[in-house]
């Protein structure tokens, strides 16, 4: 799939379309999953759903916001340094990488399909309450800061209302709460547990890795007032403002 994403990209000399397909990517991972194992328990149904639930208004979003606009600075850098090469190196240095990293990430999407409780237990309820609070996190953060950059006048000034103003990242926040909520659904089949490596590793993803620090780095040089914001605002997990 991955490659065919690239072969898009290459065209369209814009690597940022591979953004776009990470969301779309994992609902049609569980849905394949979906397809290889006989569909009798209550995980091999809720998976797929919950998975193109967010990868579908995941990438809707990311496509409304990124067609038409210049490459992301992360592959133009790239880009820039790679020059003529750069198609190439994509491929593996982008792409497939991306490719590895949301096959490990949707192990319990393929494990919890493959070995699906058939009976509704507690796993499930808490996993869907979870991922629904993660859900409503990331949507609406998202669409908090799409309108609040609509404004001409904000182009260098921070979002800190909303959820912004309790957490820095609610959108990423909401993510690592999906994620968690997806493997708490898997997890009601004991043979799928294992696959906690996913939820923890895309928790180090967003906290340590390609999430906050990367963007953050960026924000401070383009944000006015971004220090300030940082000395108030928790990073990550939400909380009222420090004084």
């Amino acid at each position: 799939m991955m490659t065919g994403v690239w072969s898009i990209s290459v065209l369209v000399r814009n690597a940022s379309i591979i953004d776009i397909a990470w969301g779309p990517g994992f609902a049609i991972i569980a849905w394949i999953s979906f397809g290889l194992d006989d569909p009798a328990g209550i995980s091999c149904w809720l998976l797929p759903a919950l998975a193109t639930a967010w990868g579908l208004r995941l990438g809707v979003y990311l496509a409304s916001r990124n067609l038409g606009k210049a490459e992301d600075f992360r592959y133009r850098a790239m880009r820039d340094h790679h020059g003529s090469a750069f198609a190439w190196k994509s491929w593996y240095r982008v792409f497939q990488l991306q490719a590895a990293i949301m096959w490990v990430v949707s192990l319990p999407l393929q494990m919890g399909v493959a070995h699906s409780a058939r009976d509704w237990q507690a796993w499930h309820v808490i996993g869907i309450v979870v991922w629904a609070i993660g859900f409503l996190f990331e949507s609406i953060g998202d669409f908090q800061l799409a309108r609040f950059k609509r404004i001409p006048e904000n182009d260098n000034r921070v979002m800190d209302r909303g959820l912004w103003r309790y957490t820095r990242h609610p959108n990423y926040f909401g993510d690592f709460l999906v994620w968690w909520g997806l493997w708490l659904v898997a997890a009601a089949e004991p043979a799928a547990r294992w696959t906690i490596i996913s939820p923890v590793i895309m928790s180090i993803f967003l906290l340590r890795i390609s999430g906050v620090p990367m963007l953050e780095s960026a924000l401070r040089k383009t944000k006015d007032g971004y220090t300030d914001y940082v000395k108030r605002t928790r990073a990550f997990f939400p909380w009222r403002p420090r004084a």
